[in-house]
Parts: C-alpha cells; sequence; structure tokens
C-alpha cells in the first residue's frame, strides 16, 4: 500500500492537470479577426461587455451578438527517446465547439450594462492508451466557461471606465496509467488512474479604462484580477491488484493577473489600426496542490511547474467599405510560459506566432453577420520526460490551432 501511494505522488508531481491558457479569441470579429488585438480598445460591438467594458457607452443602441467558435488543433509528437516503448500518439488535439453570447444595454448615453457568455480558457490532449508518455499522461481536458455582469460609465467625451466580475465554471478530467513495474496491476499490463469531473465555480473580476487622446486616437487598458480554483473530482483506479482506497481528490491553483494596453487609431474615415500589449502572471499559477481523500492514506502533493509570466504583442487593420461590409486582418504573438526542461505532456504549451482575419456584412434590417478565423502557430514544445520511471523525449513536429467562428449581430 505504501509504495502505491509513494508512487501515485510520484506520477502527480510529474503533471497532474493540464490548466489550458487564456483565451482572447471568443469567436467575434473583433477577437477573431485581429488576433484579440482590437479587444482592449473595443468600442463597436457588444462583445465589450467582456473585452472592454468601458467601450460599451460608445455603442448606438442596445446589441446583441450570438456566435459558434469551433477550435481545431493539430498536435503530433515525434518521439526521439522512448524507454518503455509505445506509439507517438497521432494527433493528440481535441476539436471542441463552443458557443458565445453578448448583450448590451444602453441605459443613457454615459451608463451601460451588459452581459456576456464565452469560453475564456482552455485545452485539452488526447494520447491514446499506447503513447510512449502514459505514464505522464494518455488524455487531459480543461474547459471554463464564464457568465460576466458588467457596467460601464461615462465621465465626459475623453474617459469613461467599466468593470465587471466572471463567474466561472471550470471542468477538469485527467487520466495517466500506472506503470506495472512499480504498482502491480491484475493483468499484468498497465493500470489506470482516473479524475473525473473535478469541477469549479470561481470569480475573477475584471476593469477597464477607455481615455480619448484624440478625436482619431484612443487609449484602453483592461485589467482581470487572480482567481483561485479550487477543484472536487472523483478518483478512479482500474487494473490495480491492491485497494488504494482513495475515491476523491482536490487540486488547487490559480488562474493568473492579466493587464493589457491597447490603442486604436482611425487614420481615415473608413480605416483603423490596433496595437496592443500585455502581461500574465502565470508564475502564479506554477503552483498546484493536489489532496487525496476517501481512503485509508491519504497523499498530499504540493507542485512546482516552475512557470514563468508571459508577455504579448500584436497589431491589427480594419477597413470599412461604405457598402455595408468590413474586413479585418492581423497578428500577434505571445511568449512561452515554460521552459523546455520543465513542460509536460499534459500542458505542452509554447510561444505562440497568430494570424487572423474576419469579414462582416449587413443583412436585412438590424442584422449584421461575420465570420472569421485566427490560426495559433505554436513552438515544438521540446519535451523531456521521466515519470515513474520512464523517459520520454522528443518535440511535437505539428503544433497549430485553428479557431473558426460566425456571428450574428442585431442593433435594437
Amino acid at each position: 500500500m505504501r509504495l502505491i501511494v509513494a508512487s501515485l505522488v510520484v506520477l502527480l508531481a510529474s503533471g497532474a492537470h493540464g490548466a489550458g491558457f487564456y483565451l482572447q479569441e471568443v469567436g467575434t470579429p473583433y477577437s477573431l479577426g485581429t488576433a484579440g488585438v482590437a479587444n482592449a480598445t473595443n468600442t463597436q460591438g457588444a462583445d465589450a461587455a467582456w473585452s472592454n467594458p468601458a467601450g460599451m457607452v460608445y455603442l448606438e443602441g442596445d446589441q446583441v451578438f450570438a456566435g459558434l467558435q469551433v477550435v481545431a488543433p493539430r498536435m503530433e509528437f515525434d518521439t526521439s527517446v522512448a524507454t518503455g516503448g509505445g506509439d507517438d500518439g497521432g494527433n493528440a488535439g481535441n476539436l471542441t465547439a463552443v458557443p458565445s453570447f453578448f448583450y448590451v444595454h444602453k441605459y443613457s448615453d454615459d451608463v451601460s450594462f451588459g452581459l456576456s457568455l464565452a469560453g475564456t480558457m482552455g485545452g485539452g490532449v488526447d494520447y491514446g492508451k499506447g503513447f510512449t508518455g502514459r505514464y505522464s499522461t494518455t488524455r487531459a481536458e480543461l474547459g471554463a466557461l464564464g457568465l460576466s455582469p458588467s457596467v460601464a460609465y461615462r465621465f465626459n467625451d475623453s474617459l469613461s471606465v467599466g468593470a465587471g466580475v466572471s463567474i466561472i465554471y471550470t471542468l477538469f478530467e485527467q487520466q495517466i496509467a500506472l506503470n506495472p513495474a512499480l504498482i502491480p496491476t491484475v493483468s499484468g499490463g498497465d493500470g489506470y488512474l482516473d479524475i473525473d469531473n473535478a469541477d469549479d465555480v470561481g470569480y475573477q473580476p475584471f476593469f477597464s479604462l477607455n481615455y480619448a487622446l484624440s478625436d482619431d486616437l484612443l487609449l484602453g487598458v483592461v485589467y482581470r484580477a487572480e482567481m483561485d480554483v479550487e477543484l472536487s473530482g472523483d478518483v478512479k483506479v482500474k487494473n490495480v491488484a491492491l485497494p488504494i482506497g482513495a475515491d476523491s481528490i482536490d487540486i488547487d491553483w490559480k488562474n493568473p493577473q492579466w493587464l493589457e494596453v491597447g490603442l486604436k487609431y482611425n487614420y481615415t474615415d473608413t480605416d483603423t489600426l490596433y496595437l496592443n500589449a500585455g502581461w500574465q502572471d502565470w508564475s502564479v499559477f506554477g503552483k498546484n496542490k493536489l489532496a487525496f481523500s476517501g481512503g485509508a492514506l491519504n497523499p498530499v502533493a504540493e507542485l512546482d511547474r516552475n512557470w514563468k509570466d508571459t508577455w504579448h504583442a500584436g497589431i491589427a487593420y480594419s477597413h470599412f467599405t461604405g457598402q455595408g461590409s468590413a474586413y479585418s486582418v492581423g497578428f500577434s504573438y505571445e511568449s512561452s510560459p515554460v521552459d523546455d526542461d520543465d513542460r509536460t505532456f499534459d500542458l505542452p504549451v509554447d510561444e505562440i506566432f497568430k494570424v487572423s482575419a474576419a469579414y462582416a456584412w449587413k443583412g436585412q434590417r438590424n442584422l449584421d453577420f461575420s465570420v472569421g478565423g485566427t490560426l495559433y502557430l505554436v513552438g515544438d514544445a521540446a519535451i523531456d520526460d521521466t515519470s515513474q520511471g520512464v523517459r520520454t523525449k522528443g518535440e511535437f513536429d505539428s503544433n497549430a490551432i485553428l479557431f473558426l467562428g460566425g456571428t450574428l449581430r442585431y442593433v435594437f
């Protein structure tokens, strides 16, 4: 029994959950079509209720945005060292569809209320049970959906402020293979540890400020506070010869604070340039706590992923044709939150280059439509991992994520 408990702590310390990353793409043309660059200075769409609440006072009339975003990853690992045998896992990315909804009501020219529902962070991998790195993870999935009420107030023609809170539901699941050389199994093959339905509801306040430096130049600042995530879920152990006993687990981490600054410059009546830069405090996420319960022996592990803060910057351009349509393009860069020596299979993140485009057109009456996409070109995410005495080394020779979305907008 002590050998089993000790082995569980060791394997969890090698990577116990996948925590995804913050998503700037929420399925709207101002996020998908500009690589997220226009978010901090969004004063044109109802998605400002989440991306830049201070921008809601600039909208003309009440608005509704509704959309659907499809996330299609391509993640293929190429193994160079595999002491435990196994395969490369194929495409480990999970195809996901995420709906979104945004509403803004203007009480007056100076006061607005907003409500949004969108996926705020997420990620997932599924390598399969035959994967060479299965003793680190075979699959890991995390999703977070946020309901966010917000308000905005305009002090004068130059200054407006906004604030809100995201009520975020987080769900996490993971499976890890157990090495029969360390933990006796019934069949002699791998055992499995499943973490199921680990979920939590948390709260993340956010604030924004817009200041018009001139009639054509707008400064936007958006801040999102730190959020505690305290997941509770079920533990199931399969094909293990001795009873482990524990049937539940608590997993705690912190979602980092996030500061973003943007500029929007209308250099003609139809052409707009966007710039942004930001910082995210991912070093606070790096420390994770895991605690088993429900058994005779309930191990606790405090892990340090050695994550570090990240920064991002980007540029985007939009053009209004004058015929009721518009298009935009964008490019941005995000640094990696983890060095190669500390990267794990459950969360194989790296630096990201983003390219995006969107097209919007006017429909009948008060309806507008848009389609857009963003392509993440992710670094090779090199990994050299030893879990349960088995070493796996390699890198992702295919590592990209495609976001495709469509929205409709109704102006009351």
